[in-house]
């Protein structure tokens, strides 16, 4: 029978979703403060991903050459269900096919790797199985892939090798290897698909660029290809009045969230920026200026940086219909959650300033983003009060992934273990969560023991990822934590404008080799 809208079906589920919603923020309002680690892996852990819908899986993988499963659908997760083998090398990205059918993974073996999820065995049981397909189109590190949002034999590579390569699985529908690849002069850094629009994607790369593309545009016969598949470049470029250059920070990845409505991209040495998809200019930051509590962090304190490490963000709505959640990993040992306002909202409050205005009138300790130095300025939003800091962590955190439905974020990073968060002790899938720490490790200088054990972390013995000696565990993780202590104290908290310069005259961008303007792909004009 077909169904007939009734108004006082509007009016009856705005109440319902007010009131969850209210629910829900009272839950949230002391952030996570309980976790557990989950333990399995041998070494970092790069990247985490749960399954599609109702996220029944959390895949997670890293240094250790192996995508270990974890299933949430059992009463309290504790080990992994079941591990996938085949990777040659530290294994950097992942993501779950439209249906979850298929785990893909790719990493610094330059392949990428199919895996069956029907052959994960019984609820509560522990195996292991091999991967039923592998692509080799890479001549450098897979830095990030991407499955279509409908079919589960479609997904696109980004390599360090400049290649976006679109893979088609289906049987009769395969383009050649020249079709399908589009080259780049640099790296990619990142790639992510629409959640809805089946053409479209966005890419990221070493050159702070970010664009959204067409897939009908980027790939095919070199005669039906246009500027490269762009459709919109994003403003990346960042602009100080005490700075006579703009400074264009590396784009290291990016994310949709689940209606595609926002786009986040993490930048390596500046804070993580939402934009809008149908704006090139940034609506907000997320900084970690204020504590949880909204009070100001000392000087002295470190807080939000990333500076050392490939880091990756997510956003999420658990229990509810919309992500207004985005949440990155740090350099000062912790994750970040943010909650994000409205679009309207933050689109009323960015600050729109006049090249005019820009050089005539004082901007104090105003960093904004400029197109080029004769372009206005626009100052987003910045968010400056976390919604929570997630703690546990003892090193560098760069994943997190918040689960679809259930009120939990994992996160991982340079440690072995990937912790679970949640804001209650118990949940469907854990019980007995226990408080957090409210306090992470300090980086401590650099002294004579700090620098025996970088050494050793560099040149000395290290066990083999598959032996179990006891107690060597342990110390091959403290070398690690060891060595990255060392970078931070190199590297961290570095000044954008010092380590990324960038001027108009020696501007390098993928949109110079071509003639054509991006074409607006809310344009009612654009036909497919």
């Amino acid at each position: 029978m077909r169904h007939t809208f009734c108004p006082t079906e509007s009016l009856t589920a705005r109440p319902i979703h007010s009131a969850r919603k209210d629910a829900l923020g009272r839950l949230y309002a002391d952030g996570f403060p309980y976790s557990r680690g989950l333990k399995a892996h041998k070494s970092c852990v790069n990247y985490l991903a749960f399954s599609r819908h109702d996220g029944r899986w959390l895949a997670s993988a890293g240094d250790d050459f192996c995508v270990q499963l974890w299933d949430f659908s059992l009463e309290d997760v504790q080990r992994p269900s079941h591990a996938f083998t085949g990777p040659a090398g530290n294994v950097l990205a992942l993501d779950f096919s439209a249906t979850n059918q298929y785990l893909y993974s790719g990493g610094a073996d330059n392949v990428i790797l199919k895996y069956d999820m029907s052959t994960t065995s019984g609820v509560g049981s522990s195996s292991s199985s091999s991967f039923i397909g592998q692509y080799k189109n890479h001549d450098d590190s897979v830095r990030a892939l991407t499955c279509h949002p409908y079919e589960d034999e479609i997904f696109i590579s980004a390599g360090e090798d400049g290649k976006l390569v679109l893979h088609d699985g289906r049987a009769g529908s395969r383009m050649s290897a020249a079709q399908g690849t589009l080259q780049h002069m640099t790296e990619f850094t990142g790639v992510q698909h629409h959640p809805i629009m089946e053409h479209v994607f966005a890419t990221s790369d070493v050159h702070g660029q970010v664009c959204l593309r067409d897939t009908r545009m980027a790939f095919g016969p070199l005669s039906k290809r246009s500027n490269h598949g762009i459709v919109r470049v994003y403003n990346t470029k960042l602009s100080r009045k005490t700075t006579k250059y703009l400074s264009n920070p590396e784009s290291s990845s990016l994310t949709f969230d689940r209606d595609g409505s926002k786009l986040a991209v993490t930048f390596l040495h500046y804070f993580p920026t939402i934009y809008t998809l149908s704006d090139p200019h940034p609506l907000a930051i997320c900084t970690g200026h204020n504590a949880p509590d909204g009070s100001p962090i000392p000087p002295s304190q470190r807080t939000y940086t990333n500076s050392c490490t490939m880091k990756s963000g997510a956003f999420g709505g658990p229990g509810m219909d919309e992500d207004d959640m985005y949440a990155a990993g740090s350099d000062d040992f912790r994750g970040y959650v943010w909650k994000i306002p409205p679009l309207n909202t933050l689109q009323g409050l960015r600050k729109e300033i006049t090249a005019h205005d820009w050089y005539t009138r004082e901007w104090p300790n105003t960093v904004a983003f400029s197109e080029g130095q004769r372009e206005n300025r626009y100052v987003p939003v910045e968010i400056r009060t976390p919604l929570a800091r997630l703690n546990g962590h003892r090193s560098i955190v760069n994943s997190v992934a918040i689960h679809p439905s259930l009120l939990h974020i994992v996160t991982s990073g340079v440690e072995r273990q990937v912790i679970l968060h949640s804001p209650t002790p118990s949940s469907p899938a854990a019980r007995h969560l226990l408080p957090t720490m409210s306090t992470v490790r300090t980086l401590q200088p650099h002294d004579l023991e700090a620098q025996r054990t970088f050494l050793r972390a560099l040149f000395g013995p290290h066990p083999t990822l598959h032996e179990d000696i006891e107690g060597s565990g342990n110390e091959a993780e403290e070398d690690t934590i060891s060595l990255f202590d060392h970078i931070l104290r190199e590297e961290g908290e570095a000044d954008v404008f010092a380590v990324r310069r960038w001027g108009e005259e020696n501007e390098d961008s993928e949109s110079d080799d071509d003639d054509e303007t991006p074409i607006d792909l809310f344009d009612t004009s654009f036909s497919d």
